[in-house]
C-alpha cells in the first residue's frame, strides 16, 4: 500500500481494500487530491484470515483498519483522515471523514449485522464529512447523517482503459468477485437457455474452485473462466466484448458496470435494489436490456443493438464519472472541507 514515506501529510487515507473496487477507488481518491496539491498518505488494512460469519469478519477488516491507522498516525501526523468504507472507521482512533459505496447496514440485514449497524450508525453521526460515492448511496445513509449537512457527492472515476477493439470477439462477460451477491447463478442459467453456438461467455473475478466452492457448476462449453485478473488485463477483455451482463442481488455502486460502458459493452442487467448507479444509465441506454427476463435482454443485446448511438450516449452518460470531472469536486471542494475540518 502507498504510504508516501514517513513524515507530515495533509491527508491520510485508511483503507480496507477488501475487494478490488475499494482498492481502485483508493488509489483514485490518493491521486487526485495529491493533483490537487495535498500530500496524502495511504494506509491499508492487513487482510484477516477468513471467518465463518459477517460479524466476526467485519470485526476482523475493523481492527486491521484500525490498526493500520494508528500506524499512519503516528508515521505521518496528518491535518485529516480519510476513511475509506464505514467498516474501516468502526473502530478508529480519530474521527475523520467516512467515504463509502453504500452504509453495510443495507448488506447486513438481522443477525448478520447486530454490532455492525449500531456502531456504523455512530461513525456516521461522528464524521465531519461523509464522502458518498453517490447520491443513492448518500440515501441510505441514516437521516440523522443526511441531514446534517456534511455530506460530498465524490464518484470514482472512471475512464476508458484503451482504444476499442477492431473486433468484439467475445459475446459476453460477467464478473463473479462475488458470485452469490453477483447474481452469477441467474446469468448462467440464462446463458444456458439462450446462448448459440459458436457464442461464448467470459466469467471473470472467480477461478472454477471459487465457484465451485459457491455451489455454481459450470457447463461443458460456452463459458470459459478466466480467475481474477489484473485489471490491465480484465479490461482489455471488456473492449473485446460486446455485452456485460449482470444479476445482482444488490448493487452498491456497481464499478464493473461503469467500466463495461467505459468500454463500449451494451449493459445488460436485472434491475436491483442498492444505489447501483449504473441501472439508471442502462435504462436510458437501451430499457430493452434492463429486465427480469435476463434471456431475453440477453439475446436482443447480441441479435437488435442500438450499436449507431449507444456508445456515444453512454460516453456523454459517464462524464460525470470522468477524472477530470471528479479532480474538480477534489480541488475546489472536497479538500477545502477536509482541511478546514483539521
Amino acid at each position: 500500500m502507498d504510504s508516501a514515506g514517513a513524515g507530515p501529510v495533509d491527508i491520510l487515507i485508511v483503507s480496507l481494500g477488501s475487494t478490488s473496487g475499494l482498492r481502485i477507488a483508493d488509489a483514485e481518491l490518493a491521486g487526485s487530491l495529491r493533483r490537487a496539491g495535498a500530500s496524502v498518505a495511504l494506509v491499508g488494512a492487513a487482510p484477516p484470515r477468513p471467518l465463518r460469519t459477517l460479524a466476526l469478519t467485519d470485526l476482523s477488516w475493523a481492527l486491521a483498519a484500525r490498526r493500520a491507522a494508528v500506524t499512519g498516525l503516528a508515521a505521518h501526523g496528518p491535518r485529516a483522515i480519510v476513511y475509506s468504507s464505514t467498516t474501516s472507521s468502526l473502530l478508529w482512533p480519530r474521527p475523520g471523514a467516512i467515504r463509502f459505496d453504500a452504509p453495510s447496514a443495507g448488506n447486513r440485514p438481522g443477525r448478520h449485522g447486530l454490532w455492525q449497524r449500531p456502531a456504523e450508525r455512530r461513525r456516521l453521526a461522528q464524521a465531519p464529512l461523509l464522502l458518498p460515492w453517490s447520491a443513492g448511496g448518500l440515501r441510505e445513509a441514516p437521516a440523522a447523517a443526511r441531514e446534517a449537512g456534511r455530506a460530498l457527492v465524490l464518484p470514482v472515476p472512471v475512464e476508458p482503459s484503451g482504444p476499442p477493439s477492431a473486433v468484439r470477439d467475445i459475446a459476453a462477460i460477467a464478473y463473479a468477485a462475488n458470485p452469490a451477491k453477483k447474481g452469477l447463478h441467474r446469468v448462467l442459467s440464462a446463458w444456458l437457455r439462450v446462448r448459440r453456438p459458436g457464442e461464448d461467455l467470459f466469467v471473470a473475478g472467480a477461478s472454477s474452485s471459487e465457484l465451485a466452492r459457491a455451489g455454481i457448476s459450470l457447463p461443458a462449453e460456452g463459458v470459459h473462466v478466466t480467475g481474477l485478473l489484473p485489471p490491465g488485463e480484465y479490461r482489455a477483455l471488456l473492449r473485446r466484448a460486446r455485452v456485460f451482463v449482470c444479476a445482482p442481488c444488490r448493487e452498491d455502486y456497481g464499478l464493473a458496470q461503469l467500466e463495461a460502458l467505459a468500454d463500449g459493452c451494451l449493459l445488460v442487467t436485472t434491475p436491483a435494489p442498492g444505489p447501483y448507479a449504473a441501472l439508471g444509465i442502462a435504462r436510458s441506454l437501451d430499457g430493452r436490456l434492463v429486465g427480469e427476463d435476463l434471456g431475453a435482454a440477453l439475446r436482443t443485446a447480441l441479435d437488435d443493438p442500438v450499436v449507431s448511438s449507444y456508445a456515444g450516449r453512454a460516453a456523454s452518460a459517464l462524464a460525470m464519472f470522468s477524472r477530470a470531472a471528479g479532480d474538480r469536486i477534489v480541488r475546489e471542494e472536497l479538500l477545502p472541507l477536509l482541511l478546514s475540518s483539521s
